[in-house]
């Protein structure tokens, strides 16, 4: 298959790399490096056709993802997260979509979706207010998904909840500066937003039920398979692809790093079978994290593709191996960091910088194993996981 992204990347790809120390220097990315993802559609490889996307298979914006972030952990982070940002778009209300794309088919969407807002019903929408952490890109966005909780008319949550997905212009919300203070993915910018008293009209708002069960893209008449996917499949894709390829980018440093390299003892590392052996195996496991999160995208993309129902038990083994696949990754990375000797710590090696984006973005919250892997393994025992938490992030 043809994929015009992945080329554009591969041909600008030294250009990033050059970036990474200036994206991490400013806490956010580069504007140089924000303006190689919009020449190279990066950004648009899960957008609609008729907005001026790709809408590329979703293995292909893995494949991209990974490029990007073997390159540059941050730029490869903000494509993962901000890149899938139009697919849900897609399945949106007309109206908004025209909206976001109307005048500027690049325009860039953040989030989070952590349901940390309420929405107080009024005529014709919703007033809104709420804090969120982690808008990963948001500086470079003019438009955003905020989750949160519909209201009563005193303001106070429906019980049993419902969760919303909430999508303002730049105007409706206050970018928090010096909130991204941290020790990996500094150039992801991923800053915390305010919302205060917004008016939201109500075609503006996504029931996250709808998301979930693809009841959603059906409504919206959406033909490619690739927006049928259930959401606990399509939004960790890019965060998981993000970090496989940042592990791919620290191997691929140390690699060049060790190749010349003489240890404090005399012996090259070339000569050292112990270190060769280390390097082997993790080689090995990074590239079984790739296959593995690629494996069960095209999997559950063939399942839908053919018509077939996504059961909860299908997509808890989808997460659980997705969320699998990045801890191999990061531990293989810990081996061959462990291995690379003390100047791999120095600022100016870029493995260091590797190592701590992967660390950074393995903490990320789909990558918590504890309830997935619970969920997964209650399933796979003909065992029916009770509703509330342990299914949330399912």
């Amino acid at each position: 298959m043809s994929n015009p992204a992945l080329d554009a990347v591969l041909a600008r790809a030294d250009e990033i790399r050059a970036l990474g120390p200036a994206n991490e220097a400013l806490g956010k990315l580069d504007d140089q490096a924000a303006e190689i993802l919009r020449d190279t559609g990066a950004i648009r490889m899960l957008q609609p056709k008729k907005h001026g996307g790709l809408e590329l298979h979703p293995r292909e914006f893995a494949e991209t993802v990974m490029r990007i972030a073997a390159c540059d952990g941050a730029t490869g982070w903000v494509t993962g997260v901000v890149g899938v940002h139009p697919w849900e778009m897609a399945m949106a209300d007309p109206r908004v979509q025209q909206e976001v794309w109307g005048e500027d088919q690049d325009t860039w969407i953040a989030s989070p979706y952590a349901p940390m807002g309420v929405l107080k019903p009024v005529d014709d929408g919703y007033v809104f207010n709420g804090r969120w952490q982690f808008s990963s890109g948001t500086d470079h966005c003019d438009w955003i998904f905020l989750g949160g909780f519909l209201a009563d008319a005193d303001g106070e949550r429906l019980s049993p909840p419902r969760s919303v997905h909430v999508i303002l212009p730049r105007a409706d919300y206050e970018i928090v500066e010096d909130s991204w203070n941290v020790v990996g993915l500094r150039g992801t910018g991923s800053k915390d937003v305010i919302v205060r008293d917004a008016f939201v009209p109500a075609y503006r708002v996504i029931e996250y039920a709808k998301v979930v069960d693809g009841s959603l893209a059906k409504e919206a008449g959406l033909a490619n398979p690739a927006y049928w996917l259930p959401f606990s499949a399509a939004f960790p894709l890019g965060i998981t692809a993000a970090v496989i390829g940042i592990c791919e980018g620290a191997l691929a440093h140390h690699l060049a790093y060790q190749r010349d390299r003489v240890q404090i003892t005399g012996r090259a590392v070339r000569d050292d079978p112990y270190v060769l052996c280390a390097v082997s195996d993790a080689s090995a496991e990074i590239a079984a994290s790739r296959a593995a999160l690629l494996s069960n995208i095209c999997e559950l993309y063939d399942m839908v593709a053919a018509g077939r129902e996504v059961s909860f038990e299908r997509r808890a083994v989808g997460r659980r191996t997705q969320a699998a696949a990045a801890w191999r990754a990061v531990r293989a990375v810990d081996e061959i960091v462990a291995r690379s000797g003390g100047n791999a710590m120095r600022l100016d090696n870029p493995i260091q910088r590797f190592w701590r984006d992967a660390h950074t973005g393995l903490a990320h919250a789909i990558h918590v194993p504890g309830a997935v892997f619970h969920a997964s393994a209650l399933t796979e025992l003909g065992v029916e996981p009770p509703q509330g938490p342990m299914r949330s992030m399912i």
